[in-house]
């Protein structure tokens, strides 16, 4: 995977392992939850044709540092993890850039965008609600499509060792079970990825102590911006066979986006896995539309 991209380590507060390759204009591109950055090995290659295409595991992820979750949840929120890549673009010597998340990485991306805004180009949102929704708009149907929200952000070490007796098995269960698709579906290279990090009980705490922050941290910043707007251009894509078509997508973005596209694909949540080449194709046209 990655094989014309090179891999360091970028050290900002803390260490966040990074791939870069590829020339033109810089593209960042974030994972979600329980993956790293090898989620876009089949993406990335094409986008770097013509952009500089950087990947990075999020802290407590993939290769990443992993710190305390702390007292007060705030090592990570989206906020944290927004900093630390914009830390990672600076290193590099990008102070603007385009920013592509999946899951985790799309808050962390909308997160960035609202405290960032001079340093985000375009933004793009794979399969998420904004995090302020997920709870304010909470019903019987989605509290069942989400149960992991609510399981994950219970107290230490609940989860933890929970999921740590049979790892594979719980994440692979989350990876069919919000993919409405089979393991299969999934690029072996790419899965033994996934589960060389997810094995490792650091990670599996990091994970606890992501949702956690998002119950306790991010919320709350995410209300306190609950009037504020992207301007840049912002596109918002989602599966049609994922959690995420419990909402009205666009309904619930034009509200925070002013500058919005939308696309769907026939798929679950991990569409970036299922459908690389269609999703390479949505997000090759929306950058080209985006740098005209």
């Amino acid at each position: 995977m990655f094989a014309s991209f090179t891999q360091q380590t970028v050290y900002g507060e803390i260490g966040i392992n990074t791939v870069i390759g590829g020339s033109g204009d810089p593209v960042l591109l974030l994972h979600g939850y329980p993956q790293n950055l090898a989620m876009w090995a089949r993406v990335a290659p094409a986008l770097a044709a013509d952009h500089t295409v950087v990947c990075t595991d999020l802290r407590g992820y993939g290769d990443s540092d992993k710190p305390a979750q702390g007292p007060d949840l705030a090592n990570y929120s989206f906020r944290s993890m927004a900093q630390d890549q914009v830390d990672v673009m600076h290193a590099l010597g990008f102070d603007r850039f385009h920013v592509i998340g999946h899951d985790r990485g799309a808050r962390t991306a909308h997160r960035m965008a609202l405290d960032h805004p001079s340093a985000v180009r375009s933004l793009a949102l794979l399969d998420i609600v904004p995090t302020y929704d997920m709870f304010d708009r909470v019903d019987a149907m989605t509290a069942r499509a989400y149960w992991h929200w609510y399981f994950l952000q219970q107290p230490a070490p609940f989860p933890e060792e929970i999921i740590a007796a049979d790892p594979d098995h719980f994440f692979e269960e989350c990876l069919v079970g919000w993919g409405a698709m089979r393991l299969s579906d999934f690029d072996p290279e790419q899965l033994d990825a996934y589960r060389r990090t997810w094995r490792q009980r650091e990670s599996i705490f990091a994970g606890c102590a992501d949702y956690r922050a998002t119950a306790e941290v991010d919320v709350r910043l995410d209300e306190a911006d609950l009037h504020r707007t992207v301007d840049c251009p912002a596109l918002v894509v989602w599966g049609e066979r994922g959690i995420a078509r419990l909402f009205d997508m666009e309904e619930i973005w034009s509200a925070r986006l002013t500058n919005m596209q939308t696309a769907s694909l026939p798929s679950g949540h991990f569409f970036v896995d299922e459908m690389p080449d269609e999703t390479t194709t949505i997000l090759r046209d929306f950058l080209a539309g985006a740098e005209r």
